[in-house]
């Protein structure tokens, strides 16, 4: 039977990792209704059974988008919302310190971060990006081990009717090398219940004790799993809930400490619970999925889904059904919470679900353009009930999605002809491409997910070059790490000759006015067309000028005009894509533009054969420049808020600005306050919130004299010049009787900028930073990037709350007071590191520096009261000699060495050493040597001799000596340590 367990064991697969709490006495008979199975119904049980059987209060979902905590790109288990709880940093004085006993149905999405389960969807039956974590919590000691198991046994068995011979349960089985002993706590309460020794299974720290991240609370867990095959043959076993139980904090050196209170946090998922009950062997074949399903057949006319995987799913099509139904649910679930397809983070990870949902409907499964948006009403019909907001943000959601299908089918189809030609030329046993597929993600309008090309290529049976593939990575990886400040060496570029050898055949410097061809659509999006041109040159990457490159070279493409951005002006250059007009269906990725002389030099991957003459279609990558284009509006706002903030005197000395963020280099007096600091921000937010028009027009050079307070740089200016004003006409601002310019932002600038302000979104100053005495450095984001940046500010500013009223509410007792001291010191560290607003990190840093001092102030003040008490305690226990050695009770070293110098104190002429065993296995040590002892009797010595024989090591001076080790024969130690004393006196 063992050996049989053991087998058992190792198929247990982890598929839900772990969620909400629960817990609670029976107070009323069960139904004898029958068991619910409807998806709706088994919800309503759950969250029924622990409201008002079990006394919990129901509390609604988080958002998916996670709130102040960067470590998340989305919300993935119930637990997530009540960290402060589990960190102990909640607010005292906050409705969540109120929380005792608590059940939810928690949004969960899992794709991206460390939980990402994108890839496997479609692929099984149970895999999905969203789903939802029923759970319940149980805080600060509530109820423990025995009511949470007992509740949740009640619950299944009786409440879910399952029967009890298909249920088995696994218990923490203990870590030696952590010092902990097996949870024979749990083992037997589940013994107790009814459940027979043969299916209490054992496991170890991986499968069964539970860490919330490397530090942090943590603890032992019990699972209870479901046994598909019901006895008949070798049990199948999948895990149905996660019972956490946390008792411990994993501290910053790896150790373990016993948390002051204890929690109980659990979780279950919805659609495998439902499944189960439903006798289902895929989570798909529930009715949480059926209804989307049939609508995916009535809207594409595929054949039914059949619910095959692998090899038996002839076309993919089932595979198609489940990557579309779970993908549709999940994109309806992140719109409605605020998360938007975008280009970085959580908004990409987005976009790249729509975009395989998107190429399964349309390739698999047919279905006919605007497909995806259809099936929004269905998912807003079974999940709009428990989630309301899906109802009222319906008619965005549908209209979103739609928009993005339509965008992404033109590049699908163009993309899906790219690979089929490469195909034709590949031998049986060629790799494809790595330079295509990467082709293929670079290029902007198309932006092929490089894990749906791969998923595209698999599915015909091809394998990619993955090790050319990582190469690239690798390469883009630098260059936007070049990218990220102006440029200094570029490997490519026209020197003084080859700019000499242009002039002499009278070649005309390039066209790039279409750099400008932009509009603004009434649905808010920006249009950029395409532009045609004419390649003049071809260069080397020596430099060397040639009439053709072949496949796989990197060249300098010189054209007659040119829609890219080249850098200048502090702006990162645009990248994107270019084609031969006579051969759509081969894209010459450009990675960078640069301009020498009034030459733009594109950087380009040939791809096949390039040669002077050929006419070309550039398209540039839409994302990439929409954010440029942000940056560098919000650049100009900046630059206009700081005069208004600082004074007209301001003067700026530099800035650069790529899609992630910018840098602003001011001359100021003095370095800024936080107060100016946010009065800047709110400048800045309020331009943005009008959502002004941006005016820009090319302008006689010697007219922009006499706009008043008109902002340049100390530069040259080509004649025309373009002239950017926001808010304000550029005829109105050129006008010397009006003020209007002085009031707004008027500078001279050949960047690309929004149409208006509103796209911006927000901005805020990350980091500032003196370059130099007078210079400040700036830097700042906007958008998605700073609406995070506030709600962490803001969500580290709770906690910073939370520990300040901890702090004046005073401490019981020195461990809670070393804990408040240990989550300052993370506070602080956290504030340091963290992307927030710059003001509201020095007003933070400012606090709390405060409260470290006072925290620390207090831990001393109960540590000197509680060594004198158990110093007076060991006087009563020896004595009176030249020798004390010992053991006694101290949460750490510091405490430990105030207990040895008052016990030498109250003792003048005795020499101490103590031992102080810890929960997890390691002791403490210190000793002082009496005055006259000394040099011949060393402390430093003593200690180093006893903390040896326990494996460990000492450090100190002659009178005062600390250490560590470990031992589980403390008399030993504590023999050592008298036998070398004795010996030394």
């Amino acid at each position: 039977m063992a050996a049989s367990m053991a087998g058992v064991a190792g198929r247990l697969r982890r598929a839900i990792r772990r969620s909400p709490s629960w817990a609670g006495r029976s107070r009323r008979p069960l139904s004898t209704q029958p068991p619910p199975t409807q998806g709706s119904a088994v919800r309503d049980a759950f969250l029924s059974f622990f409201r008002d059987r079990h006394g919990h209060r129901l509390v609604p979902s988080a958002s998916v988008r996670p709130r102040g905590d960067p470590s998340l790109l989305f919300v993935n288990a119930g637990m997530n919302q009540f960290k402060p709880i589990f960190l102990g940093t909640v607010d005292p004085r906050s409705e969540m310190a109120g929380f005792r006993r608590v059940a939810n149905s928690q949004k969960c999405v899992r794709a991206g971060g460390r939980h990402n389960d994108l890839e496997d969807v479609g692929r099984d039956l149970s895999h999905h990006t969203f789903f939802e974590m029923l759970g319940n919590w149980a805080f600060g000691g509530e109820y423990f081990k025995e009511e949470a198991c007992s509740m949740a046994w009640e619950l299944l068995t009786q409440i879910y009717g399952i029967p009890k011979d298909r249920l088995w349960v696994s218990y923490f089985g203990g870590d030696p090398k952590a010092g902990l002993d097996p949870d024979l706590e749990t083992r037997d309460i589940w013994l107790s219940l009814g459940v027979p020794v043969n299916r209490v299974l054992s496991f170890g720290p991986q499968e069964n004790f539970w860490e919330m991240g490397d530090t942090g609370p943590c603890g032992p867990c019990t699972e209870i799993h479901y046994d598909l095959a019901g006895g008949v043959g070798a049990p199948q076993l999948v895990e149905l809930w996660n019972l956490v139980f946390m008792q411990y904090n994993r501290e910053a050196n790896g150790s373990l400490q016993s948390l002051p209170q204890r929690h109980v946090d659990t979780g279950m998922g919805l659609e495998r619970l439902v499944a189960m009950l439903q006798g289902k062997h895929s989570t798909y074949d529930t009715d949480l999925f059926s209804p989307l399903l049939h609508a995916i057949h009535q809207g594409c006319g595929a054949p039914p889904y059949l619910g095959r995987v692998g090899a038996a799913d002839e076309g993919h099509t089932d595979t198609a059904y489940r990557v579309v139904a779970d993908h549709i649910r999940t994109l309806s679930i992140c719109i409605a919470d605020g998360v938007f397809p975008g280009m970085s983070g959580a908004p990409l990870v987005l976009r790249r679900i729509l975009r395989r949902a998107v190429r399964f409907s349309t390739e698999v499964l047919q279905a006919p353009p605007g497909f995806l948006g259809s099936l929004v009403p269905v998912v807003v019909e079974t999940l709009g009930d428990t989630y309301p907001e899906l109802r009222r943000n319906s008619a965005q959601i549908a209209s979103l999605v739609s928009e993005e299908e339509a965008a992404f089918l033109d590049s699908l189809q163009r993309g899906r002809r790219i690979i089929e030609r490469t195909l034709k030329r590949l031998g049986p046993s060629d790799l494809f491409p790595a330079d295509v597929a990467w082709s293929l993600s670079m290029s902007g309008n198309l932006g092929l997910p490089l894990d749906l090309v791969e998923l595209m290529l698999a599915e015909k049976g091809v394998h990619l070059d993955s090790e050319r593939l990582a190469q690239l990575v690798e390469e883009e990886a630098q260059l936007r790490g070049r990218q990220a400040e102006p440029a200094q060496e570029q490997r490519l570029r026209l020197d003084v000759h080859a700019l000499a050898e242009l002039q002499h055949r009278g070649v005309s410097p390039t066209d790039d006015s279409p750099k400008y061809s932009y509009s603004l659509q009434s649905t808010g999006n920006y249009e950029f067309g395409p532009c045609e041109a004419q390649v003049l040159q071809l260069y080397t990457e020596d430099g060397a000028a040639v009439a053709s490159v072949g496949p796989g070279q990197r060249c300098g493409l010189l054209l007659n005009r040119t829609n890219f951005y080249a850098e200048q002006g502090g702006q990162a250059s645009d990248r994107g894509y270019l084609v031969r007009i006579e051969q759509q269906d081969v894209l010459f990725p450009v990675t960078q533009a640069q301009v020498w002389g009034g030459f733009v030099l594109h950087e380009v991957l040939a791809s096949e054969h390039l040669q002077v003459g050929d006419l070309v279609q550039l398209h540039v990558d839409e994302d990439w420049r929409l954010s440029c284009m942000e940056k560098h509006t919000a650049t100009h706002l900046l630059n206009w808020a700081l005069r208004e903030t600082l004074g007209p005197n301001v003067e700026q000395r530099g800035s650069h600005l790529n899609p992630e963020r910018l840098r602003f280099d001011v001359a100021t007096q003095s370095p800024l306050t936080p107060e100016q600091l946010r009065t800047i921000e709110d400048t800045v937010q309020e331009a943005v919130q009008q959502d002004k028009p941006v005016y820009m027009e090319e302008v006689p050079l010697e007219l922009t004299a006499c706009i008043p307070g008109l902002r340049s740089l100390d530069e040259v200016y080509p004649d025309p010049v373009r002239v950017v004003s926001v808010g304000v006409p550029v005829a109105c601002a050129l006008d010397p009787m009006s003020q209007a310019a002085l009031q707004a932002s008027v500078e001279l600038c050949c960047g690309t900028h929004l149409l208006r302000t509103g796209a911006v979104g927000d901005l805020v100053i990350t980091g500032e930073r003196q370059l130099t005495k007078g210079t400040t450095r700036l830097l700042a984001v906007t958008g998605e990037q700073a609406q995070q940046a506030r709600e962490v500010g803001e969500s580290l500013a709770r906690e910073v709350d939370a520990a300040a009223e901890r702090l004046s509410q005073g401490t019981r007792n020195l461990a809670e007071a070393q804990q408040l001291s240990k989550d300052i010191g993370r506070l602080t560290e956290a504030v340091d590191n963290a992307m927030m607003p710059q003001w509201q990190r020095r007003a933070l840093q400012a606090r709390l520096k405060l409260l470290q001092r006072r925290a620390n102030t207090t831990i001393r003040k109960l540590e000197l009261g509680q060594a004198a008490v158990k110093s007076q305690e060991l006087l009563r226990r020896h004595e009176k000699g030249p020798l004390i050695v010992d053991t006694v009770s101290a949460e750490s070293l510091s405490m430990l060495v105030k207990v040895v110098r008052q016990l030498c104190e109250l003792a003048p002429g005795t020499s101490v050493l103590l031992l102080s065993p810890q929960p997890v296995g390691s002791v403490l040590c210190a000793c002082q040597v009496a005055q006259g002892a000394t040099p011949a009797f060393s402390a430093e010595a003593w200690a180093l001799a006893v903390c040896r024989h326990m494996g460990g090591r000492a450090w100190g001076s002659n009178v005062v000596a600390q250490g560590t080790g470990s031992t589980a024969d403390l008399d030993a130690a504590l023999s050592a340590a008298r036998a070398y004393a004795l010996n030394q006196l």
